[in-house]
């Protein structure tokens, strides 16, 4: 899709967007032609609409033999605008427009600026690339049309900010949408050695080192609690290590980001229902952000030394699963009992972490998952769980949160609840019952960071959506890719 800056009016316009706050004149609103503001004038006080936040109304004009859609947007009070709503405004005039049939459309924003140039071009390319979207490769004759263009009529005096933030919108978004395509192919696509090729291809691609990590050296590594997950499948584990050293300094720290990659979860023995296992293809959506991140972050060339630890498996049924009551030992040595063979991807996690943390070095450590239900039950589908050790970092994951509008709500590590994850037989359990699952699950990881500063991420509620919405279309959000990347250029 392009993306520019319209400098001068253009002769036809297949698709037009005047954005306009409640107050002022939208006649004053820079190459826009007069016979379409002429056409705005009539309809708006025939129809006695106005600009108020969220007012979409859209029309049809015919000018000159040449047909034209027009869409109006209310932006409501400009100087109350911040990222999220910016964002949200342009989802829905693109959402319109591919409903209307563009191929083209015109941005006119006839309100004051509150974000920056920088930031506007920004939130604008993210949402002409997040929204347009569609995942349609299996589609014998996909539905629809692409968006082929955006452009921007905007007077500024230099064009070098806005290109700047068009620029890095779009790579937020491609390396979103990059993560998107991952969750959304179905698990006899993406299993965990496709997956590791997924991730060698994107390392190729974006320039960052990548290792793979097969089942004869895990077994070296005694990465027993991430071998139990996958014993039950035909497929063989892998494990997934990406790094990106963009600063060269040798006194540099590196930050670990660990995603979950259950390419497929049955649920093992504590088997899922039917209509639970539907879209588990989905429970890889925290590896699938860890490589859109390093597609970001490498394409950015963040000055940060990051590395990526994906542990890939998938837990299923078969004489050789692992079972209830089974006691695993874990790299780190601690031992587990196992209480819910579904409580599986906790145990995939911690090995990844210790690896990160004992032979890698790592001075930080931030996991994304699909971890728990108990996530989706207390925050919903629109905002991930947050655990944490470590005020400062989550001060920083709040400002990426309030830019890229992926909502965050901390919850408790409130030590009490590791009573419920304490075993009689064994170091810990794997699970805590049904009180507090989100929290618990993220007690139980902590309990193999040590000291390190951390934070967990529960994406449980967010890695799909099942209807279209503001920047999501049906299907993978790619969530954590811009939160992610966003946190690490707040730590570079």
């Amino acid at each position: 899709m392009k993306i520019d800056l319209l400098r001068k009016p253009a002769e036809h316009m297949d698709t037009v967007v005047i954005m306009h706050g409640e107050k002022g004149d939208f006649h004053s609103i820079e190459y826009l032609p007069d016979h379409i503001k002429n056409a705005v004038a009539v309809v708006v006080k025939q129809d006695e609409y106005d600009f108020s936040y969220q007012n979409l109304k859209s029309f049809p004009l015919v000018h000159s033999r040449q047909r034209c859609n027009i869409i109006l947007c209310g932006v409501g009070n400009p100087h109350g605008l911040d990222p999220e709503k910016l964002r949200h405004l342009f989802a829905l005039c693109f959402r319109d427009a591919l409903k209307l049939g563009a191929r083209e459309v015109f941005v006119f924003p006839g309100f004051s600026n509150p974000v920056g140039e920088v930031n506007f071009g920004h939130i604008l390319a993210e949402a002409a690339l997040l929204t347009a979207y569609r995942f349609d490769k299996y589609l014998s004759e996909p539905h629809g049309h692409s968006l082929e263009a955006v452009h921007l009529a905007l007077n500024v005096k230099t064009t070098r900010h806005i290109n700047r933030g068009i620029l890095e919108g779009r790579i937020y978004a491609e390396s979103t949408n990059f993560a998107r395509d991952l969750v959304n192919e179905p698990a006899n696509v993406i299993y965990p050695e496709s997956l590791a090729e997924a991730a060698k291809k994107a390392a190729l691609q974006f320039g960052f080192s990548i290792e793979v990590f097969g089942q004869d050296k895990l077994k070296r590594l005694k990465m027993d609690a991430l071998l139990a997950v996958g014993k039950g499948s035909e497929q063989e584990p892998r494990l997934i290590l990406m790094s990106w050293k963009g600063n060269p300094d040798p006194k540099a720290k590196t930050i670990g980001l660990v995603g979950k990659g259950l390419t497929y979860d049955s649920g093992g023995y504590c088997i899922k229902t039917p209509q639970g296992m539907v879209n588990m293809k989905n429970d890889m959506a925290g590896a699938a952000a860890v490589i859109g991140t390093f597609a970001a972050i490498a394409t950015l060339k963040l000055k940060v030394n990051v590395l990526g630890v994906i542990a890939a498996c998938e837990n299923m049924i078969s004489g050789a699963a692992y079972h209830t009551g089974d006691i695993i030992r874990s790299m780190s040595g601690k031992t587990i009992e196992v209480i819910n063979t579904d409580a599986e991807g906790r145990l995939t996690l911690i090995d990844a972490i210790h690896y990160a943390i004992a032979r890698e070095r790592v001075s930080k450590v931030i996991d994304i998952a699909t971890l728990t239900g108990a996530a989706v039950g207390a925050l919903g589908n629109q905002i991930m769980a947050v655990l944490t050790n470590n005020e400062q970092l989550l001060e920083k994951l709040q400002l990426a949160s309030d830019f890229t509008g992926e909502k965050i709500w901390q919850l408790p590590a409130f030590d009490p609840y590791l009573e419920l994850i304490k075993s009689e037989i064994a170091d810990l359990k794997n699970s805590g019952g049904p009180m507090a699952g989100a929290i618990t699950a993220g007690l139980f990881i902590r309990e193999f960071v040590g000291e390190k500063p951390w934070l967990h991420l529960d994406i449980a509620g967010m890695a799909l959506k099942d209807k279209a919405r503001g920047i999501n279309g049906y299907g993978a959000t790619g969530v954590g890719v811009r939160l992610l990347t966003q946190l690490l250029r707040e730590m570079e």
